[in-house]
């Protein structure tokens, strides 16, 4: 059964890092496409990172969107089996609850974790 688990959430200040981790059962994190998606305070969901794994036909390099570019890296543990994302820089515009999540296609039929919360505040 897919599960993922999201975790590394806190509340901090404008300029500093964290490390989101999303471990994952069920599926292989470096063979199928990962995403962190969030979603902010009374807005909708917002693709922030993918990582475009899959067949030689739709393997690609990571996407990050504009909002994140330079700032935000992902990763995979394989040893762990998870799906990490290390943000630096943080700005308010950063508060939302981020969730991990796999496969492609509409952002909310995607299958993804509880989500954890990310507050970015001074």
């Amino acid at each position: 059964e897919l599960q993922l688990v999201e975790s590394g959430g806190a509340t901090v200040q404008p300029g500093e890092s964290l490390k989101l981790s999303c471990v994952a059962s069920g599926i292989s994190v470096d063979r199928q496409s990962m995403s962190w998606v969030r979603q902010a305070p009374g807005k909708g969901l917002e693709l922030v990172a993918r990582s475009n794994k899959g067949p030689l036909d739709r393997a690609g390099p990571p996407f990050y969107s504009n909002s994140v570019k330079g700032r935000f890296t992902i990763s995979t543990d394989n040893a762990k089996n998870t799906f990490n994302l290390q943000m630096n820089n943080l700005t308010t515009d950063d508060t939302a609850t981020y969730f991990c999540a796999v496969g492609t296609g509409p952002l909310a039929s995607l299958k993804r974790g509880q989500g954890t919360q990310v507050i970015v505040s001074s």
